[in-house]
C-alpha cells in the first residue's frame, strides 16, 4: 500500500517542483524496487484532484481527469504510469480516489494531525477548543447554496476498510482499476462548522476570505464501482460521527504527540 505523497493542494500551486520530485519520482523508485524484487500488486492512494473541476456531480471514475493544480496532476501522472506498467511488466493496481478523508480512531487512540494542519474538520475543532482563534473560510463566493465550497467526507475507518478490500481485489487476480471513495453527499464550509458548534457546544469563530488557487466548488463522489467490485460502502461516514470521533481524539490528545501525520 502506498500512501506517500505530499499532499498540501496550495502548495503545490507555489512549488510543483517540490510536488513533482517527491510524488511522482518517488513512486516511479517504489515501481523500480517492485520490479526488481518481483512484487507485482500496489494498492495507490489517489485522489479526487485528479478530476479538476467536474462538470458534473456526482463524480463517477468515467469522468474527465483535469486536474487544476500540481498535487492533482501528480497523483494523475501516477495513475496512468500503474496503467502501463501492468500492460509492460503485469504490476497490477488499485487507485483509490479518496474524498476528504476525515475523523479519527473510534477508540480515541489515533487522529489527524497535520503541521502545518489545512483539513477544515480539525481546524474548526481546535477553533473550537480554544487552540485557535478562528479559521479562515476560503471562498463564500461559490455556486452553493451557502457559498462556500461543498466536499464529500469520508471516516478514515471506512477509507482502511477499503484498502482492505482492494488487497482482496488483486490477491483474487483482479486487473487494475481505480475506484472513487466517498459517500455520495456533500457538506459545505459552514455546514462543517454548524455541526461541530452543535456537538461541541461551542462557538466557532470565523474569518471569510478569498478563494484559494486550484479549489474546485463542489466534489462529490459516485462511489458505486466501489461497491459493485469490492463490496464496500461507507459504514460510519456521516458529518455527526467524523466530528464526534475526530472531537474525541482531539479532547484526549491535549497535550499529547500520538497523532497519525500525513
Amino acid at each position: 500500500m502506498h500512501f506517500a505523497a505530499y499532499a498540501y493542494v496550495g502548495e503545490s500551486v507555489g512549488d510543483p517542483a517540490r510536488y513533482y520530485c517527491n510524488n511522482l519520482l518517488g513512486t516511479l523508485s517504489l515501481l523500480a524496487a517492485m520490479r526488481e524484487t518481483g512484487v507485482d500488486q500496489i494498492v495507490f492512494s489517489s485522489t479526487c484532484a485528479t478530476y479538476g473541476t467536474p462538470a458534473g456531480i456526482p463524480i463517477r471514475e468515467t469522468a474527465p481527469q483535469q486536474p487544476v493544480n500540481p498535487y492533482g496532476e501528480t497523483k494523475l501522472a501516477i495513475e496512468r504510469a500503474l496503467y502501463w506498467y501492468e500492460q509492460a511488466y503485469g504490476i497490477r493496481s488499485v487507485s483509490l480516489r479518496y474524498f476528504n478523508a476525515a475523523g479519527a480512531d473510534p477508540d480515541g487512540e489515533i487522529g489527524e494531525l497535520h503541521e502545518p494542519e489545512t483539513h477544515l474538520v480539525p481546524l474548526v475543532l481546535q477553533t473550537a477548543l480554544g487552540q485557535r482563534s478562528h479559521i479562515d473560510v476560503y471562498g463564500t463566493d461559490y455556486p452553493t447554496p451557502d457559498g462556500t465550497a461543498i466536499r464529500d467526507y469520508i471516516h478514515v475507518q471506512d477509507l482502511a476498510a477499503a484498502h482492505l478490500r482492494a488487497l482482496e481485489h488483486l490477491g483474487a487476480g483482479a486487473a487494475r482499476v481505480a475506484l472513487n471513495l466517498g459517500t455520495g453527499r456533500g457538506h459545505s464550509v459552514r455546514e462543517v462548522v454548524r455541526v461541530a458548534e452543535a456537538i461541541s457546544g461551542r462557538r466557532v469563530t470565523c474569518r471569510d476570505t478569498a478563494r484559494r488557487p486550484g479549489d474546485p466548488p463542489v466534489l462529490v463522489a459516485d462511489a458505486s464501482l466501489a461497491a459493485d467490485l469490492l463490496g464496500w460502502r461507507a459504514q460510519m461516514s456521516d458529518l455527526e460521527t467524523i466530528v464526534r470521533t475526530a472531537l474525541t481524539w482531539h479532547n484526549r490528545s491535549a497535550g499529547c504527540t500520538t497523532a497519525s501525520q500525513g
